[in-house]
C-alpha cells in the first residue's frame, strides 16, 4: 500500500502522541478496576473465535524492504497458507509485515492494538482488530491463546514479552508451546550470555531452562517449527 493509505498513527508505540485523562470519575481507581476487568473480557471474547494462530513479536521500526520485515513478511503468508492465522500489536514493521503476509495470502491477519482517545493505531493489513487502552492488557492477550510465539529482532517491548513468556512456561504456568527466535545474529549473543553467564556462572537457570526456545535464521525454518503445534483448545 502507498504510504499515506498506512495512517498518521501506525507508529511505534514510543512515539506515539502523549495524551492526559479527563479528571472527572473515570480517572478514580475504583472505576480503572471495572475498566480494566472490561478490557480483559473483550480482549478474551475476541480471542476465543481463533485457536489456530501464530504470534508476531518484534521491532516496530523496520521498514519495508530490510531483511526483517521481509522475513516476517514471508512467514506470514506460509501460515495463511496452511490456514494459520497471524496475531499481532496491529502496529509497524515486524507487525505489519506479519500482518502484510497473512492478508496477500488470503489468510487470517488479526490485530490487538493499542486504543488512542479518538482512534486506534492500526496498520492496513489487518483484517479483525480489537482496541486496548491498557498495555498490560493488550500483552496478556498477545501472549495468551497462540499455538506458537515467534519473536524476531527487537527492542526492550521484544526482549520484555519474549522472557516473559519463557518464564512462563519455566515456572509452569502455562503448558510448553514453541517460542522461536528468528534472526540469529540478534539471538546468538543472548543465547550465549544465559548459557555462559547464566547457566555457567550464576547457575541461576537449569540446563533444560535453554531448550525452552528454538533460534532459527529464516521464515522457513521458523514455519516448519510451528506449523506442528497443536491448535489451543482452551485457555491457559
Amino acid at each position: 500500500m502507498d504510504e499515506e493509505k498506512k495512517g498518521k498513527l501506525n507508529l511505534p508505540a514510543s512515539k506515539l502522541p502523549v495524551y492526559k485523562e479527563k479528571e472527572d470519575f473515570r480517572s478514580t481507581f475504583q472505576w480503572r478496576v471495572f475498566r480494566i476487568m472490561a478490557e480483559f473480557v473483550d480482549g478474551w471474547q475476541f480471542l476465543a473465535d481463533f485457536r489456530n494462530t501464530v504470534s508476531f513479536f518484534g521491532s516496530a521500526r523496520f521498514k519495508e524492504g530490510e531483511r526483517w520485515y521481509e522475513e516476517s513478511r514471508k512467514l506470514g503468508a506460509l501460515l495463511a497458507k496452511e490456514g494459520i492465522g497471524v496475531v499481532t500489536g496491529g502496529g509497524p514493521g515486524i507487525m505489519e509485515a506479519g500482518n502484510r503476509g497473512a492478508f496477500e495470502a488470503g489468510g487470517e491477519s488479526l490485530g490487538i492494538n493499542i486504543k488512542l482517545p479518538f482512534e486506534q493505531r492500526i496498520n492496513p493489513y489487518v483484517q479483525k482488530s480489537i482496541g486496548l487502552h491498557y498495555f498490560f492488557v493488550r500483552k496478556v492477550m498477545l501472549s495468551y491463546a497462540a499455538k506458537a510465539y515467534v519473536f524476531f529482532p527487537g527492542g526492550f517491548g521484544t526482549l520484555d514479552e519474549a522472557f516473559e513468556l519463557l518464564t512462563l512456561i519455566q515456572t509452569k504456568k502455562i503448558a510448553p508451546v514453541p517460542c522461536v527466535l528468528v534472526g540469529k545474529e540478534f539471538w546468538t549473543p543472548m543465547h550465549k550470555f544465559l548459557n555462559e553467564e547464566m547457566l555457567g556462572k550464576l547457575k541461576a537457570i537449569d540446563t533444560e531452562d535453554l531448550g525452552l526456545y528454538s533460534v532459527v535464521d529464516t521464515a522457513e525454518e521458523a514455519f516448519e517449527i510451528v506449523r506442528h503445534a497443536p491448535p489451543r483448545e482452551l485457555f491457559y
